[in-house]
């Protein structure tokens, strides 16, 4: 009985000790808040050592909703024979990244292997009236990835985000490895769950040193210019 007695007060001495210990521990010594966790692996030239830095500061950060984010990019015909192609919507629905109120900065990614062509609510809502076959579809999609984007050699997108002021934002794509920028004009709501930013952009697929698809001489092709829309949702984590 009084070897139990010695067990138990040694143990409650221990307990004591310890938390004595867990409650003097000092403020800086405490684990910090990691950055909000993404879908995916960020690719390399994302700047996670930048968020990584923000969370260590105890900086607030949120992280991007891809279920009610979407980009679109609207993709139009050319050449003598234009009539016989298809105008085409090209769509991301699961775009990654972080954002930093604080420092009016976001950076994104979108992995372009998972870039959809042509869903028929998005045609639908771009006023296209035309009705590519799915095997057209398959084959725009293919001809996208492989010979236009060489998706294999350069599998992201990459989005930086400036915010200028309460209606623009400086936006950078690295697209193809070339990164080029514009300032832009974007609606921009925050909300007690975090923010939503929409906006469009206009830019040439040879700025990035892309050559538009074609075929018959050019007499058949996609233009060169390009319309993105954007409309990405942040969320508190």
């Amino acid at each position: 009985m009084q070897k139990t007695c010695m067990k138990s007060c040694r143990l409650y001495s221990a307990l004591i000790c310890l938390l004595g210990i867990v409650a003097c521990t000092p403020p800086s010594l405490a684990p910090r808040m990691p950055p909000p966790a993404m879908q995916m692996a960020a690719p390399a030239d994302f700047p996670s050592a930048w968020y990584d830095a923000a969370a260590a500061r105890g900086e607030a950060l949120l992280r991007i909703d891809a279920v009610r984010s979407l980009v679109e990019i609207e993709v139009r015909r050319g050449g003598s024979m234009a009539r016989f192609g298809h105008d085409h919507i090209v769509a991301s629905r699961n775009v990654q990244g972080l954002v930093a109120p604080k420092a009016g900065r976001a950076d994104l990614f979108v992995a372009l292997d998972e870039l959809t062509v042509d869903e028929p609510d998005l045609r639908l809502a771009a006023g296209l009236t035309t009705e590519p076959s799915a095997e057209a579809i398959a084959g725009t999609r293919r001809n996208m990835l492989d010979r236009v984007l060489e998706s294999q050699r350069f599998p992201h997108a990459l989005i930086s985000v400036q915010q200028l002021n309460a209606g623009s934002l400086h936006v950078e794509l690295n697209l193809h490895g070339v990164r080029r920028g514009w300032d832009i004009p974007a609606r921009i709501d925050n909300g007690a769950e975090g923010m939503q930013v929409s906006g469009q952009l206009q830019f040439l697929q040879s700025e990035f040193g892309i050559t538009p698809f074609s075929v018959l001489g050019g007499a058949l092709q996609v233009q060169d210019a390009l319309s993105l829309r954007f409309k990405v949702h942040a969320v508190k984590f």
